[in-house]
């Protein structure tokens, strides 16, 4: 029981203590680890048991500039909106499962978590809809000879944190209401 107590406030100390970071260093993130990032999104849950999203990892420099351009383009930018993260982890889902933006979102979290219990940091990252809704998005989808009925739900930078996380804001005011 002791054992689990400590496992239950650790793993409650990962999320309090997660922060979104906008400032990579360029050092690779490990095989090993990005393997055991990705998987930890694999256990996510999704409505009725589908596993509706899909994950994709780009590490290839090319295809990191050419998303990162799309995304830019969204926003009307020309700045890196992955903040210079070696690794950027798109997740799509199936458009026709009633939940796909809802088992994304935990494939996202699930990451993000998984992420900061390496010493890695990430920081969500929206737009992936309207770049994969787009013609080049779908142009995308068919070089990487995935389904055109992906829809985008978001997006990770991942990499080495290149400076300390601020502090979380206080929790607001009646966020818990119990009745």
């Amino acid at each position: 029981m002791e054992d689990d107590f400590c496992m239950e406030n650790n793993f409650l100390s990962l999320i309090k203590t997660r922060r979104s970071v906008r400032a990579y260093k360029a050092e690779p993130v490990p095989p090993e680890a990005l393997d055991a990032v990705l998987e930890a999104g694999t256990y996510a849950p999704t409505g009725g048991g589908r596993q509706s999203p899909t994950i994709i990892a780009i590490t290839d420099p090319k295809y990191r500039q050419e998303i990162a351009k799309l995304n830019a383009e969204v926003m009307g930018s020309s700045t890196d909106p992955y903040y210079g993260a070696p690794v950027v982890v798109l997740v799509l889902a199936d458009g026709g499962a009633s939940t796909f933006v809802e088992d994304g979102s935990c494939v996202l979290e699930n990451m993000m978590l998984a992420a900061h219990a390496l010493g890695l940091g990430t920081v969500w990252v929206h737009r992936e809809r309207e770049i994969f809704d787009s013609e080049k998005g779908k142009a995308l989808l068919r070089e990487w000879k995935l389904p055109e009925t992906l829809c985008g739900v978001g997006a990770i930078a991942l990499g080495y944190p290149a400076q300390e996380a601020g502090q979380p804001a206080a929790r607001k005011q009646n966020y818990i209401v119990r009745i």
